[in-house]
């Protein structure tokens, strides 16, 4: 990715206001020189962006984690293959590392709430479309079309609040994580009930999530209705096209970043592909085992919420990263030593180690002092990270079918954690990729 694609964001991606100083935020944010909006009329609009910050939240995973919800069936209508349905598993990570990366040219290009307006938008198509191809390469072409909305999106979201609401990165961030969290719960709970409400049929019970992204698609396009008919260039972008351009590969702290984004994406992808298997093999019911799951991925609602805010306000936030480890690491010695006897512990310390994904997030848009510096560094740090996850899942499975157990697996788990502790504590530091570039 060139370093000149963002000297400038375009203008659909500002406020209307002029830009005007800011003092260092309560929540710990540098902010100086960032846009704020102001005035009863930019008041109401930045009301909209945090209706479209939630609503495009929501629809981050209901697209992954209903089709995990109805696989079986999936496979069967379409007569997939093993190999494709396991490939199916894998095609998330590796198209949010790939469309990731387009994310800061075409927010250059059309602007940040532009391009999360065509994200929501090809959610909704590709939702749609899928379940009704009629094949395997159809359903895999409309899954790549929706999964793309959803990497640009990812890649987007962390620039749309650090530019809207700089001096609340962390409350705002908390929010968004919330929003995505229970838009994976909600998924995963609610898709087979939805389906046999919809008379039994799985394409029915994948098409209906195509609403919410089509209901998240409006407030978005009132927000570049708004920005298209504001006057004047961006004055984000004029700071920075003034300012030398930031190489994102001898930014340590960017690395930093992107391998501690990679090893907690693998460690969630791992939890939610193999979790519950764990569990059955240990003897809890298959029923319990997804109840358990279901509260591993619930504890994200609240804590998603509150730790955004609580790092927000530390100058180092390598602690939280520490903390958040030593959870899963307390996780992985349960499901080692007595996976069934403590199965609703293990589960609670599991569901607090995955909230990494919102510390991640409240880092990228505290590591860089400009609007412009949070979209390279976020797909920098959301693609590099989701290739490093991408062998984490498969490589557990092979290890679980050659060792006849879990102990092997499970070692391999919590031995992840520790370089995660490490680069968590250097991506943590009080620095902005900036003065490292």
């Amino acid at each position: 990715m060139a370093d000149e694609d963002l000297a400038t964001l375009g203008p659909a991606a500002e406020p209307a206001t002029p830009p005007r100083p800011l003092d260092r935020s309560d929540d710990g944010d540098d902010t100086s020189g960032a846009p704020r909006p102001a005035g009863a009329d930019t008041r109401w609009l930045s009301g909209i962006v945090i209706a479209g910050i939630v609503l495009a939240a929501l629809n981050l995973r209901p697209a992954i984690t209903s089709l995990g919800a109805l696989l079986e069936e999936v496979r069967d209508g379409l007569g997939m293959s093993g190999t494709v349905a396991g490939l199916l598993t894998s095609v998330p990570s590796l198209c949010f590392a790939v469309f990731g990366i387009a994310a800061p040219r075409l927010a250059r290009r059309f602007g940040p709430g532009a391009v999360v307006c065509g994200g929501m938008a090809a959610i909704a198509a590709g939702v749609a479309v899928r379940p009704f191809t009629g094949g395997t390469s159809g359903f895999l072409a409309a899954s790549a079309l929706a999964l793309a909305g959803i990497a640009v999106s990812n890649v987007l979201m962390p620039v749309v609040i650090k530019r809207w609401f700089p001096d609340r990165v962390g409350p705002m961030t908390g929010l968004y994580s919330m929003a995505l969290a229970l838009g994976t719960s909600l998924a995963a709970a609610l898709t087979v009930p939805m389906t046999s409400a919809l008379g039994g049929s799985w394409r029915s019970g994948l098409a209906v999530w195509a609403i919410l992204a089509a209901v998240a698609v409006l407030p978005w396009l009132a927000v570049v209705r708004r920005r298209s008919a504001a006057a004047g260039p961006s004055g984000d972008g004029a700071a920075s096209a003034e300012e030398p351009p930031v190489r994102i590969t001898s930014s340590p702290t960017a690395w930093a970043l992107a391998v501690f984004f990679g090893l907690q994406a693998t460690a969630a992808y791992i939890t939610m592909g193999w979790m519950p298997q764990i569990f059955r093999d240990a003897g809890v019911s298959p029923g319990t085992a997804g109840v358990l799951l279901a509260v591993t991925m619930a504890m994200g609602v609240p804590l998603s919420f509150v730790l955004p805010r609580l790092a927000s306000r530390m100058r180092h936030q390598g602690p939280l990263a520490v903390g958040l480890a030593v959870c899963g690491l307390a996780g992985y010695a349960g499901l080692w030593l007595a996976p069934a006897a403590g199965a609703w512990a293990w589960a609670l310390l599991m569901g607090i180690s995955n909230c990494s994904f919102p510390l991640a997030l409240t880092m990228i848009g505290m590591r860089s002092s400009s609007s412009a510096g949070v979209a390279k560094l976020s797909a920098f740090a959301q693609s590099v990270g989701y290739l490093i996850s991408i062998p984490g899942p498969l490589l557990v499975g092979a290890l679980y079918q050659h060792s006849g157990g879990w102990g092997l697996p499970i070692a391999l788990m919590a031995g992840l954690l520790v370089p995660q502790m490490l680069v968590g504590v250097l991506a943590g530091r009080d620095r902005r990729i900036e003065d490292e570039g």
